[in-house]
């Protein structure tokens, strides 16, 4: 199963970040509301699910998605921090995240 995020194709949409590992990701947290997905936050890490499970965001994301919070994964293993900052950065300034910055 697949989302496509802007142009970047991220596994998921997945209801428990059971099936996420800890490898160099962006990830994005998403609600969905009757049968559309909707974008909620996104960012970066070198071990995503570890970032995932232990974000100091998980209130907004809640807020935000009710019972329909749902995790999707972009894996780049080969990209630096840096060239991941830039993706994520990308899909902030396309989309509204409500939660995060900019």
């Amino acid at each position: 199963m697949s989302i496509i995020i802007l142009k970047y194709k991220f596994d998921g949409p997945f209801e428990s970040t059971d099936e996420l590992e800890d490898k160099p990701s962006i990830y994005a947290i998403l609600g969905k509301k009757e049968d559309k997905y909707y974008l909620v936050d996104v960012d970066e890490s070198a071990k995503v699910k570890t970032r995932v499970d232990n974000h100091d965001r998980k209130d907004c994301w809640k807020k935000n998605c009710q019972d329909n919070l749902l995790f999707a994964v972009y894996y780049t293993p080969d990209l630096e921090q840096t060239q991941r900052i830039v993706i994520e950065q990308e899909i902030r300034k396309t989309y509204e995240v409500c939660c995060g910055k900019q």
